[in-house]
């Protein structure tokens, strides 16, 4: 393995999954799950607790094996191999280190069971340690470590013995947000340079916004949406996905005609109604950053009033709770801090603003239903 690799992610999967179901009891945890992964590609699975991603993670690695289903690795099958037949390295939670053996002998683990030689060994954990930023740490244990120097011992541990495979179970969730938000970047940018396969569980969308070539969004066992943290964002498959990663206004309405939606009282064009049936009760998303205020156009769709009920400052922009003079929707907005500036918003004042139609995402899921699934 080379510290400045370079490996783009290709379109031949590496790891494939076809049919996955695990039931633990009368529960069934994975239901018929199928997905590719490509060679070099960085994948998350993201969803809440209990989703299933931890034990679809679990399944890859060999320590659940599935009911049915079949899991093939660089196109061999090891769908009912240990884990130490598959050929992966994996970093949990809980960094998971030996506190009994230094640095290097906590890298080199692998290693040594493999029946490395020592010169080879040492050079390796020099190396590794070279690339995870902590050359002068091997001599010390892991009691001595802050908690992002442990996390990058694990990590240099798993990439020990060049895995085709890494697996990365919630590495950041033990971390404080700056400690956090410095080791993704540097998880990142160390995939990139090894192109190693990887697939990281988070519940943080953020995290998964921010590092992955693709995110898996699940909720009960199940896909919701496959696709680049562009397309998440901007496309959510249904409401589940549209709730769950980022923000996301909801209001309840009816699809009026082809295109047009009637909500809180209001008529409202829409680009895309998913081919429903006009009449159809369904959920309207609208994402906060999507609410125009500045140079709008008299004849510009889906213009209306709406007073200012609070202001929530959030540093670089304030999140607004606007109501509308119709019906009293709400509807949460995101303004820059130029913009508050510039237009002087404050308190029960009255705006024009308008939605433009190809920013209001419509589901045939029932708000009450969604309300359900987030008490769920």
């Amino acid at each position: 393995m080379t510290a400045d690799k370079t490996t783009p992610p290709s379109d031949q999967a590496y790891l494939r999954i076809e049919d996955l179901t695990k039931r633990f009891g009368q529960f069934t945890a994975l239901d018929r799950i199928s997905l590719d992964i490509n060679q070099g590609e960085f994948v998350c699975f993201l969803g809440p607790s209990g989703c299933g991603k931890t034990t679809l993670l679990r399944a890859i690695a060999g320590l659940d094996i599935q009911d049915e289903g079949r899991i093939s690795m660089d196109g061999r099958d090891v769908s009912f191999s240990p884990p130490a037949a598959r050929d992966f390295g994996i970093v949990f939670q809980s960094y998971a280190l030996f506190p009994n053996l230094t640095v290097a002998d906590n890298v080199s683990y692998g290693l040594v069971n493999q029946r490395w030689s020592r010169q080879n060994i040492r050079d390796r954990v020099a190396e590794l340690l070279e690339l995870v930023g902590l050359p002068e740490q091997g001599d010390k244990y892991p009691v001595q470590l802050s908690g992002g120097q442990q996390q990058r011992v694990a990590l240099a541990r798993a990439l020990a013995t060049s895995p085709g495979l890494l697996l990365l179970d919630e590495p950041l969730s033990a971390l404080d947000a700056r400690v956090r938000l410095r080791l993704r970047e540097q998880i990142r940018e160390l995939q990139r340079r090894l192109g190693v396969t990887t697939v990281m569980v988070t519940h943080d969308q953020e995290e998964a916004l921010t590092m992955a070539d693709r995110i898996v969004v699940m909720n009960h066992g199940v896909i919701e949406q496959v696709g680049t943290p562009a397309d998440v964002y901007a496309n959510p498959a249904t409401a589940f996905v549209a709730d769950f990663v980022g923000t996301m206004s909801f209001f309840e309405g009816k699809l009026a005609a082809p295109g047009q939606l009637t909500l809180a009282g209001i008529n409202l064009a829409c680009a895309d109604d998913r081919g429903l049936t006009p009449g159809s009760r369904v959920t309207v998303g609208l994402r906060p950053e999507e609410v125009r205020v500045r140079n709008l156009d008299p004849d510009q769709p889906n213009t209306m009033q709406v007073r200012v009920d609070d202001l929530e400052y959030l540093g670089a922009f304030c999140r607004a709770r606007l109501v509308t003079e119709t019906g009293g929707a709400v509807i949460l907005a995101d303004f820059s801090a130029n913009l508050m500036r510039d237009m002087a918003v404050s308190l029960n004042q009255t705006l024009t603003v308008s939605l433009p139609p190809e920013s209001l995402h419509v589901f045939a899921t029932p708000i009450e239903d969604l309300a359900s699934e987030e008490a769920a």
